[in-house]
């Protein structure tokens, strides 16, 4: 894979021993995306939790966080043309669309999607990591941004960077775990002064630990801006279900 090739999938924040990981990302031309599906639902999750949204989810993630409830996009996609992915998304009629995954990033054809989407008047989400560099995301796009707690396995992959490129109207994201991902949480907001420059969301891995115990955490901790959520969808729906 040439270097200009490896910058634009933004592959150079992909460790070697993950490597094989993305492996399905060679076979994409220019104006091609892999795709996992594309569906209408409810948003579970965020400040726009509860609205009708169109889903684009794309395949292949770079991380394993223990605690992922979509491995299933990791190795199975179609590829399809951007354009088509564009006239179907925008089909449903609905005026907010989230481009998640996987990992969108890892795939550059991502960018002009978004800003395509944007172009048409919807309101347009991503949902991603916090591994790999958001700077080139259109502005017009409301990034919702995981940052991986200490029991996800992943937080050594968190690119602090990012916390520049991030606008007031963006939002920072929390699954936590255990007690150890609290307190790690906590730190990481009041060191970078997280809740007073952007909407920062905290939610349980679900099955891991309570709603309440995040929730008595919380209200202990003093933070005043920060806000629990759910994710909605799991509780409408059965938690495995795909597509919803």
């Amino acid at each position: 894979m040439s270097e200009r090739v490896t910058r634009a999938l933004g592959l150079a924040q992909v460790p070697a021993e993950a490597e094989h990981r993305i492996r399905l990302l060679r076979q994409l031309q220019p104006g091609e995306l892999l795709i996992h599906e594309i569906y209408r639902s409810i948003q579970g999750e965020s400040t726009f939790a509860g609205l009708p949204c169109v889903f684009i989810r794309l395949a292949v993630c770079d991380l394993r966080c223990v605690w992922c409830d979509t491995p299933h996009a990791f190795a199975q996609g179609e590829i399809r043309p951007r354009v088509e992915v564009v006239r179907q998304a925008l089909s449903y009629g609905c005026p907010l669309v989230e481009v998640t995954g996987g990992e969108p990033l890892l795939q550059p054809e991502v960018y002009p999607l978004m800003q395509e989407l944007a172009d048409a008047g919807v309101t347009v989400l991503l949902e991603t990591s916090g591994a790999h560099d958001v700077s080139a995301v259109d502005p017009r796009v409301h990034i919702i941004m995981d940052l991986k707690c200490p029991d996800s396995g992943e937080c050594a992959r968190n690119w602090w960077p990012n916390l520049q490129h991030l606008k007031p109207s963006d939002q920072i994201k929390f699954v936590i775990a255990s007690r150890r991902d609290w307190e790690w949480t906590v730190h990481t907001i009041r060191h970078y002064d997280l809740q007073e420059r952007f909407t920062c969301l905290v939610s349980p891995a679900f099955g891991r630990i309570t709603p309440l115990e995040i929730v008595t955490w919380l209200l202990e901790s003093g933070l005043q801006k920060v806000r629990f959520q759910l994710q909605l969808h799991k509780y409408v729906w059965d938690p495995t279900a795909r597509g919803v």
